[in-house]
């Protein structure tokens, strides 16, 4: 039974956890708009889903200077977001910023998740022999 959901479900299980990360990542980076020295993260979703699915990224290096050194990102997923305009007191949350990215996230997250639970109710008509 495990092995219908895992193959009708692909991708789209991963990604809406993946999603459910970047939101958490983007709340926090909204928490601490007001943080001094705080550095703002985004989770690189395209990279991030890339090595969960073990397929190469469409985009890769010939040069390890082709890519700016700072906005790589980690084994996490996770990047430093580099802001439009500097804080004094050095953190890098610009709240509008945040809210939009954030907004856009939890669209993107619901759309993965609508999809989800069509893909699951159609195996359940599909069981049932509707």
């Amino acid at each position: 039974m495990m092995r219908i959901l895992e193959g009708s479900l692909g991708l789209h299980e991963q990604a809406l956890g993946l999603r459910s990360r970047r939101l958490e990542v983007l709340a926090r980076n909204i928490a601490n708009a007001d943080t001094p020295h705080y550095k703002a993260q985004d989770l690189d979703f395209k990279g991030a889903l890339s090595r969960l699915d073990n397929e190469p990224s469409a985009m890769s290096a010939t040069h390890p200077s082709h890519f700016p050194v700072g906005d790589t990102a980690g084994s996490d997923g996770l990047r430093f977001r580099i802001p439009f305009n500097t804080s004094m007191d050095g953190n890098t949350v610009e709240l509008s910023v945040e809210q939009a990215h954030y907004g856009k996230a939890a669209s993107d997250y619901q759309a993965t998740l609508s999809f989800l639970e069509n893909r699951v109710s159609g195996i359940r008509k599909a069981l049932r022999g509707d």
